[in-house]
């Protein structure tokens, strides 16, 4: 068990070492362990046994080749020292080892352990790295590179099975290298958790010491600076005071004077650069080597001021404190005015002294000048001698370290201002690829949950990782394609750093031999091309999303622990950006679901115009655009088109019931000018009826609706702020018809107006919304002469011309929805239509009758000849009775048999049932039951009752 913040807390059963001593059992027998064993431990068991080490081994490597005068063990000395005071007369052993797990200090609460207890536990220089000792509390500190505990059967050795320890890495506060590790041993009965306080304190206390002994090298480098100034031979320099610079030098200034001063440290190389100031003064920086009585070497910054010396001010005492006395020459010049800025001092990751390496991803240091050998530039002849002083000195790679922390800085800086512009989750996984590269990385390789690049929740993202990013500086690098599903061995650190939540660092592949062995083909070449790595988890608000991989190649340098930490941050400010991405994609899935269940998922069959159709959702989001295609009496068409303003789910729900009433609203054979008054008035209700509009109205919408008739080839066209339609003739002629604007719909009280339009047969009708032509890059004039140009071609079906009006005038980036409906026009033909007109007689009843039955028989219809005689016998003798003027009788031969009766009236018929004793009242129930449908619609010269027979039994 551990607690919320990472230390373990032991149970009755792990101190006792039952528990453990039995998934320790079945783990070594092959069986499974999944649960029971802390995650770390498990961990390092597989890496144990990969490794191929026994349990029973009891020899260990012993190293006499380490310094037993190092400076980690010159800072622990006196603090073992105490340890060993707070714990006499108890059974605690306390170990120093260094970063390699060599055994430098031991220290024992009882003496008498020491001649008790085997050589391998007593003697300094026995190594108990992991990769020889298996599971262990210095080798697993060394690899989890974080207070850890092992206790009793956690130990991989049998040896160790009655102990128990906890181990904290102890590191170089300057360079955050790991340096050692401080292990308490002790019997696993002596468990206190008072221990953790104790430990964390001491390494802290190492760590101290060690910044002192910098602080000491820092010392004999001013030191050995002054020593030098002092005997400069006369008068050649004139040292300055900077601080009497500084008085002429703002803040900005002089922050430029002390970053270029420690990339020149970090050069490590005798130099003079030239530093220009924002107002145009120049400053020249020069570098110089110097070597401390005790051996350390390090660079000297100093300032060269243009023009003649300036005066010097009285000496202070401060630096003759901090140097402590010094014999300088007579008549040689004051250094003691010179203020310091010096840069700590560290150690080399290698423990030496030799100045490191370019720090990766830093940007070109600016351009030097090597000085002559003698180490003095080439002097101007110049009556006066230009002013110097001491700027900046320190160890060449703590320039380094100095220069490293900025770098990161700017890096994670870079990272929050580049990652996350968009909220598509595989371009944000590509941006964090593309900031990485090559400022940290030479390659990074991102997997994701298949889940995740749905939107969704991963319940295992071990489970089905998939490639998703592949990003380097070589073109062809050593990895997995993108859009593989990626499958790691239970060792490797990808699936180590899921289970764990920690970056897991292997700053060698080539002592990675444990999961590395589980694909020997892809290991060969990968270790050609790379050389570390670091494997971050994914994970944003206790989601698991996937892994990032950071790989170096073999010219670059290794990983180090202030690279996984400085990947740690990146991943998880990455991690954020990539969830709110797939939160997103979630609801854009779902609002684009709801608004595709909402469209019409087909066109009805029909036979007065050929269809195409196409929905294009916005990028950023889905929006309320809407197209619908509506069989009409008298084999007439319908066409909708609509635009909710807005995106999101409210405009899509909005856009439903907007659809919904428009198609209920013509249906009822309302013209196009009153469907849209019908919806200007649901519009205008909705806003009453939300309580977050309050009153203000927050819905608008626009629309165009037309209707075709191929009896006539007549279209009637109204519309309510939108687009006005493109109409192209069968020569390819294109124009847009002068209709109306009307009001968007929700302005309220305002009227719209019919305009109807000839269509000649094979006349293309394209309905668009403003997404199509709207946006804020173009010019909606230019925007529409693309239009025209893209439909000025005959004979194409509407599919065709759908797919080039998006192709070749849709923005590629759309903003907005665009829907686009193409309609191509077909006339009925007159040998399918028969027509009687009639006076109000019931006499001539008849006589329609026997006209209709002839002509359903030149159509084939005999079967049909019962129902449609019924029919129309009931409809004119209604019309007669109830109806005025003359009467017209049409019959259309389409999908269906349609008959039509219309006269001057606008009475309404209503269905009715009549009463047993009801002379009258049934005809339009008989009508009803016989056609398929039947209804009525008004017409400017009265109204038209129609009924439709269904033909296929005939």
């Amino acid at each position: 068990m551990v607690r919320s913040d990472g230390e373990p807390i032991l149970t009755g059963r792990a101190t006792q070492g039952t528990g453990p001593a039995r998934f320790r059992e079945r783990f070594l027998q092959g069986e499974p362990v999944e649960t029971g064993v802390r995650t770390s431990i498990l961990h390092s068991w597989r890496r144990s046994r990969s490794l191929g080490l026994s349990p029973n081994q009891s020899e260990l490597p012993f190293n006499d080749d380490f310094d037993p005068d190092g400076r980690i063990v010159r800072a622990a000395t006196p603090v073992l020292d105490r340890l060993q005071v707070r714990f006499a007369g108890s059974a605690m052993n306390i170990s120093l080892a260094d970063g390699n797990g060599t055994v430098l200090m031991r220290r024992f609460g009882r003496a008498s352990m020491a001649r008790s207890l085997p050589a391998i536990q007593t003697v300094p220089g026995f190594v108990f790295a992991e990769r020889f000792a298996g599971t262990n509390g210095i080798g697993l500190a060394l690899a989890e590179r974080r207070l850890i505990g092992v206790y009793g059967a956690e130990h991989f050795a049998e040896r160790s099975q009655g102990s128990a320890c906890r181990a904290l890495p102890v590191r170089d506060p300057l360079s955050g290298r790991i340096e050692g590790v401080l292990c308490f041993g002790y019997p696993r009965s002596a468990e206190d958790p008072a221990l953790t306080p104790v430990i964390r304190k001491a390494a802290a206390a190492i760590e101290r010491r060690l910044l002192a002994q910098s602080s000491a090298r820092e010392r004999s480098l001013l030191q050995a600076y002054a020593a030098a100034e002092a005997k400069a031979d006369g008068g050649l320099h004139h040292s300055v005071r900077m601080d009497a610079l500084a008085l002429e030098l703002g803040p900005g200034d002089r922050a430029i004077l002390m970053e270029k001063a420690a990339e020149l440290i970090s050069r490590a190389q005798r130099a003079a650069v030239d530093v220009h100031l924002p107002d145009g003064r120049r400053i020249t920086l020069v570098s110089r080597p110097v070597t401390g009585a005790s051996g350390v070497e390090g660079m000297a910054i100093e300032a060269v001021l243009p023009g003649p010396s300036l005066a010097l001010p009285d000496i202070p005492r401060q630096f003759e404190q901090l140097l402590g006395p010094r014999a300088a020459p007579a008549g040689s010049p004051p250094l003691d005015g010179v203020p310091l800025v010096a840069a700590p001092a560290g150690p080399a990751d290698d423990g030496t002294l030799a100045p490191s390496g370019p720090v990766p991803g830093a940007p070109e240091a600016p351009a030097v000048v090597p000085l002559d050998v003698d180490g003095g530039p080439h002097d101007p002849p110049h009556p006066a001698p230009p002013a110097r002083g001491l700027l900046m000195v320190g160890e060449p790679h703590v320039g380094t370290y100095a220069l490293a922390a900025r770098r990161r800085l700017e890096l994670l800086s870079e990272v929050g201002a580049r990652i996350g512009t968009t909220l598509d989750v595989r371009r944000t996984a590509q941006e964090l690829a593309e900031t990485i590269v090559p400022l940290l990385a030479d390659h990074v390789v991102v997997d994701l949950a298949e889940p995740v690049l749905r939107g969704e929740e991963a319940m295992d993202p071990r489970a089905d990782l998939r490639r998703t990013v592949v990003h380097g500086v070589s073109d062809e690098p050593p990895f997995k394609p993108v859009g593989k599903q990626t499958e790691y061995g239970p060792t490797a650190p990808q699936l180590c750093c899921l289970a764990s939540g920690e970056a897991m660092l292997e700053p060698d592949l080539t002592a990675a031999a444990d999961w590395l062995a589980q694909d020997p083909e892809h290991t060969d070449k990968l270790l050609r091309h790379v050389r570390s790595l670091i494997a971050v988890p994914l994970v944003a608000r206790g989601v698991a999303l996937g892994v990032a991989t950071f790989y170096r190649a073999q010219d670059s340098a290794p990983f180090d622990d202030d690279d996984r930490r400085l990947a740690q941050e990146l991943a998880h400010r990455a991690a954020l950006s990539l969830d709110n991405a797939r939160r997103y994609t979630r609801e854009r899935t779902m609002v684009l679901a709801l608004q595709r269940s909402l469209l019409p998922h087909g066109v009805p069959d029909q036979d007065a115009v050929e269809v195409a159709h196409r929905y294009l959702p916005a990028e950023s989001d889905v929006g309320g655009d809407w197209y619908d295609v509506i069989p009409l009496s008298g084999a007439r068409i319908g066409l909708l088109v609509g635009d909710v303003v807005g995106h999101g789910m409210f405009s899509a729900a909005t856009m439903g019931r907007l659809r919904t009433a428009a198609r209920s609203f013509a249906e009822l054979d309302f013209p196009p000018d009153e469907v849209l008054t019908h919806l200007d008035n649901l519009v205008n209700r909705l806003d009453r009826e939300d309580p977050a509009s309050h009153g203000a109205g927050i819905i608008g919408a626009t629309c165009l609706y037309a209707v075709y008739d191929p009896t006539t080839q007549q279209c009637s066209m109204a519309r309510a702020g939108h687009p006005p339609p493109a109409l192209v003739r069968p020569d390819g002629t294109v124009s847009f018809p002068d209709l109306p604007a009307g009001p968007p719909l929700g302005l309220g009280g305002l009227p719209f107006e019919s305009v109807e339009v000839h269509l000649p047969e094979g006349s293309e009708l394209v309905l668009y919304t403003d997404g199509l032509i709207e946006d804020r890059t173009r010019d909606v004039d230019v925007v529409l002469d693309q239009l025209s140009a893209a439909l000025a071609q005959a004979e194409r079906t509407p599919e065709e011309t759908c797919r080039a009006v998006l192709d070749t005038v849709a923005p590629a980036h759309p903003a907005d929805d665009i829907a686009v409906v193409v309609a191509r026009t077909h006339a009925f033909d007159p040998g399918r239509i028969a027509t009687w007109e009639l006076p109000a007689d019931p006499a001539r009843v008849s006589e329609v009758r026997a006209s209709a039955l002839r002509t359903l028989a030149e159509w084939g219809l005999d079967e049909a000849a019962f129902a449609a005689e019924l029919m129309l016998s009931e409809l004119v003798t209604n019309a007669i009775i109830h109806g005025s003027g003359p009467i017209r009788v049409r019959l259309l031969r389409d999908r269906c048999l349609i008959c039509e009766v219309s006269d001057t009236s606008n009475t309404a018929p209503h269905l009715r049932r009549a009463a047993s004793t009801d002379e009258g009242g049934r005809g339009l129930f008989l009508v009803a039951q016989l056609a398929q449908s039947w209804g009525t619609r008004y017409t400017p010269e009265g109204k038209v009752i129609w009924a439709a027979c269904d033909l296929d039994g005939v």
